[in-house]
């Protein structure tokens, strides 16, 4: 890269203390402790948690505590039980009041051989306060400790925690996982207090070339493993077939009924509405309760749940008069989904004996329930729908906004991209006043390194910072990977960790991509400059001049060091966790499936439609038309002095277009939609693949009132203009995608001194959204 360009990197520098590597005063040191558990536990459980503990502060520390039901006095002990164990070891076991279901108590009882107590109201509070234990340690090689002064009492605010692990093809990794390593996933998201695991048994027929094991045997797999650890087992079983064919259905059934005879465990069964099906609810109810009653008969205490995702009003209306008249015992709850109507109607209509399950998708980042708001587009072009993805603030927020209404969520993910955001919601539906920034400190000790918890929190939450406004401006990016490197720096022995591996791909993509995007953008503008010419020179040497401009962005590219190190970082996370980056080198199951491998290098700038534009320009019949024509193309963005140009869903470049209020986070004001054409390689111009539907308007301040002024608009379909109220008739109309239309601008409004532009939003509920129409770009042109 050219060093001038190379100047506009900022260069931070990041200096990161780690804390102390032996036990503060005040700490007990748990180098020689024993894990006690009563001689004949309530539960396997108790003995699985402490198993559990046993083997992570192993794997952790190299230290191997003894497991026993004696204590010798001397040394410390670290004691599980249940509230209905009264003494242990001869020692009385603590009270813990106000405890609820799941909830535990962790203390510290001081003396000769003091003894850490983690006091479970069940068996599931003692695996859980195990797994609280683990993230409170401090711990090193050969050591481990803890405050002595900690005392905690708590209990889950929600009963449904869970996280969707499908084992199928369309996931970016679970499908490359044997048995274990899905079992040590499930054990580290008990850490945070995950109780429920779904899994998807059926849906998705094509094959992974990566699965280990056969999907029928991971299914039941899974179903030991919820056991084991005393966790629901759920399964989603979209119905993707016409149920009015009734020997496929009875074919559907019997292959519901062979997956609940072989599970040890089975807790829930879900069927959404839709997205995949579209079975009208006279359809589905009726099979719904045909396999219900043959899953209770299985699993006495099983039951169906139900999402109302693609239900009209009318559908939506027909499945509550049917639960109200007919009170299904085989009903568990419903499910709030994307595309499902809103939770608080969803709860206020459904009868109070059936539970309401959220259905977050924590797992995409574009055209998705819970998009990246106002995402700038050389992101969505790069790292695209599913990315590494950590937004801990972000989600946060959307649980606990949407929890009270709910009895908890189990989220829709298809791969280990988005691993934080499942801690975030577990941590949040334990408790939804839990600091966000404790949380990941408890996210970096457990899983990182204790003495990397306070930089790595802060590491984490400047990866969800790089993606606010525009990536252009903001310098923030090259701090984020200052930081990273930093501590890759001095954490080499974490270089295999796949959840370090992900924080230092994003960071080193999030900063590639802006090293780019501020090249390629200025070689653009140099190419501008050269069409700028074309009078002079003819139009035949200012496109060749032009594209050998453009070319450099290959020839001579940006931050190729950075690029290297992509590449480094995606080969590794293949190999220690599965993770498919690219279709042609890892196998992933799609485009959209996680490969940013395959779009690390997409255009920053337009080069691609000027190259196509440039070969339609040499096909005009006169240079008078092909000056014209570059004309057009080179003022594109910049239509000259007084008149003005946004681009209408790019944060960066509509300074005109109103947004909504600062919280729009939580709201549903208009967002951007980022387009997908071509399998991710549109050649179409950059602004034309981000639109709207619609902004709340568009705004022009202190006009010259004795001007005459002309609205343009690019987008697909309508556009049912309004100039300060008033319809306004079009002069040219064209609807195809980035075809113009023109709305001369009514005299009254020109000398108001003020133009706001807003839309009549048409009748197109018949259409798909990907058909509904939208805008892309919007001038105000001055004659």
């Amino acid at each position: 890269m050219n060093t001038k360009y190379a100047q506009l990197v900022s260069i931070v520098i990041i200096v990161v203390t780690l804390g102390a590597p032996s036990a503060w005063a005040g700490d007990i040191n748990l180098k020689e402790a024993r894990i006690l558990i009563a001689k004949e536990p309530q539960s396997r459980t108790e003995t699985l948690a402490a198993r559990m503990l046993q083997e992570e502060v192993q794997k952790r520390t190299g230290l191997t505590w003894p497991i026993s039901s004696e204590s010798d006095g001397r040394g410390p002990a670290i004691a599980l039980v249940t509230l209905a164990t009264k003494e242990l070891a001869g020692r009385k076991v603590p009270s813990a009041p106000g405890l609820k279901r799941e909830g535990y108590r962790i203390c510290v009882e001081q003396g000769a051989g003091p003894v850490v107590w983690v006091i479970g109201a069940d068996a599931r509070g003692v695996l859980f306060g195990a797994g609280r234990l683990l993230r409170l340690l401090d711990w090193g090689p050969s050591r481990a400790s803890l405050a002595e002064s900690i005392d905690s009492t708590t209990s889950p605010a929600y009963p449904i925690r869970g996280h969707q692990l499908g084992y199928r093809a369309r996931a970016n990794s679970y499908d490359a996982w044997n048995a274990a390593a899905y079992e040590q996933y499930i054990r580290d998201l008990v850490l945070f207090g995950t109780n429920c695991i779904e899994n998807i048994p059926f849906e998705d027929d094509q094959p992974s070339p990566h699965m280990p094991v056969a999907r029928h045997e991971m299914n039941v797999l899974l179903s030991r493993i919820c056991d084991r650890y005393d966790l629901d087992y759920w399964v989603w079983t979209p119905v993707v077939f016409d149920l009015k064919d009734q020997a496929k259905r009875a074919a559907e059934i019997e292959r519901h009924v062979s997956l609940y005879k072989a599970c040890p465990r089975l807790d829930a069964v879900f069927v959404p509405g839709g997205d995949p099906g579209a079975n009208p609810p006279e359809l589905l109810l009726p099979f719904l309760k045909d396999i219900g009653e043959r899953l209770m008969a299985q699993h006495p205490a099983a039951r169906v749940w139900l999402s109302l995702q693609w239900f009209n009003r009318a559908q939506i209306e027909e499945v509550f008069t049917y639960l109200d008249k007919n009170q299904p015992d085989w009903l568990g709850g419903l499910v709030a989904g994307p595309s499902s109507p809103p939770i608080p109607q969803t709860r206020q209509r459904l009868a109070t004996k059936y539970k309401l399950r959220h259905y977050p998708d924590i797992t995409h980042t574009v055209r998705c329930q819970y998009p990246v708001p106002w995402w700038d587009p050389a992101f969505a072009l790069t790292l695209g729908r599913e990315c590494p993805n950590p937004r801990p603030v972000f989600y946060a927020s959307v649980h606990n906004r949407l929890a009270p209404e709910t009895d908890g969520f189990l989220t829709y993910s298809d791969g280990i991209h988005d691993d934080l955001n499942k801690v975030i919601w577990s941590a949040r539906g334990w408790d939804p006043q839990a600091d966000v920034r404790d949380v990941l400190k408890d996210y970096g000790r457990v899983y990182f390194r204790p003495d990397l918890a306070e930089a790595g929190a802060d590491g984490i939450l400047a990866l969800e910072k790089n993606w606010e406004g525009s990536l252009a401006q903001n310098g923030a990016v090259e701090g984020t990977l200052a930081l990273w490197q930093a501590l890759e720096a001095k954490a080499p022995q974490l270089k295999d960790n796949w959840r370090w591996q992900l924080c230092l791909l994003r960071s080193t993509y999030d900063a590639y991509v802006r090293r780019r995007l501020l090249y390629e953008t200025h070689l653009e503008a140099e190419a501008n400059a050269a069409l700028a010419r074309a009078q002079k020179i003819g139009a035949e040497d200012a496109m060749r001049d032009a594209q050998q401009i453009l070319q450099r962005a290959t020839t001579e590219p940006a931050a190729p060091e950075l690029r290297g190190r992509i590449v480094e970082l995606c080969e590794t996370l293949f190999k220690s966790i599965g993770l498919q980056t690219s279709v042609k080198k890892y196998q992933a199951s799609g485009a959209e499936r996680g490969a940013i491998l395959d779009y690390v290098d997409y255009p920053m700038n337009n080069r691609w439609w000027l190259e196509d534009e440039f070969a339609k320009v040499r096909a005009m019949s006169s240079e008078q038309a092909r000056l014209k024509r570059l004309e057009e193309i080179r003022t594109w963005e910049n239509p000259g002095s007084g008149s003005f140009y946004d681009n209408v869903g790019h944060i960066a470049k509509s300074p005109h277009v109103v947004r909504g209020k600062a919280e729009s986070t939580m709201s549903h004001d208009p967002e951007p939609t980022h387009w997908w054409w071509d399998d991710g390689f549109s050649r179409k111009r950059l602004s034309w693949q981000v639109s709207m539907d619609w902004p709340i308007a568009v705004t022009y301040e202190r006009i010259d009132p004795n001007a005459d002024y002309v609205i343009r608009s690019t987008g697909y379909g309508e556009a049912l203009t309004r100039i300060n109220g008033q319809r306004v008739t079009p002069t040219l109309y064209s609807k195809g995608i980035g075809e113009i239309k023109e709305f001369p601008v009514p005299r009254e409004a020109v000398q108001s001194g003020q133009i706001v532009v807003t839309w009549d939003q048409p009748e197109e509920s018949h259409l798909n959204w990907r058909q509904q129409s939208r805008i892309s770009e919007i001038w105000l042109l001055k004659k």
